[in-house]
């Protein structure tokens, strides 16, 4: 029998997967859930991604496209001449009132770093990707703290579910920042 040439078939499992994370869960992602929901055999899964953190390390770079997206829509963290935490606050409003389904999703596969070592580099990544472009605005330390204190903002507001109160996160994230920032 001859092979079937698919060369969207890594996509589709890298999809299924996160669907299946966003459906179920991490507890329920496995090779054999990803491959009945991307509908190919369980060996692709095992093929493209020899291990489960493989997968998982795939869907979250994929995941994290998601922040990247609204930042990007938004022209975000360019010197304007807006208020740094207005700006921010603005963002993460932005991101929360997008698919909420997504942000819980980057942040349940961003948190499955906690157990999983192979994901902390991906998960740094993020990190990174967004203390880079703050550094233009303000030093080192001041930027990672407003990382810190926006992760923490968007987990209190997923996990509580209540709304996002972009006056509160400004307010908070004005007090981090330099006078003048």
């Amino acid at each position: 029998m001859a092979r079937r040439y698919d060369p969207e078939r890594r996509q589709r499992i890298i999809d299924a997967a996160i669907r299946v994370v966003g459906a179920k869960g991490i507890a329920g992602l496995s090779h054999r859930s990803v491959a009945a929901e991307a509908d190919v055999p369980l060996g692709s899964t095992t093929y493209h991604f020899r291990t489960l953190d493989e997968l998982m390390v795939a869907a979250l770079r994929q995941a994290n496209e998601g922040f990247a997206k609204v930042l990007a829509a938004r022209g975000a963290l360019e010197d304007t001449g807006a208020g740094l935490a207005a700006e921010l606050a603005g963002l993460i409003g932005a991101w929360l009132a997008g698919d909420r389904t997504g942000v819980e999703l980057e942040y349940e596969l961003y948190l499955a770093a906690l157990r999983r070592p192979a994901l902390r580099p991906v998960a740094a990544e993020w990190i990174d990707s967004l203390v880079g472009p703050l550094t233009r605005r303000t030093d080192p330390v001041t930027a990672r703290a407003l990382v810190a204190l926006l992760d923490g903002i968007c987990l209190q507001v997923l996990l509580t579910g209540t709304s996002y109160d972009e006056e509160y996160a400004t307010e908070v994230l004005a007090r981090v920042l330099p006078p003048g920032t």
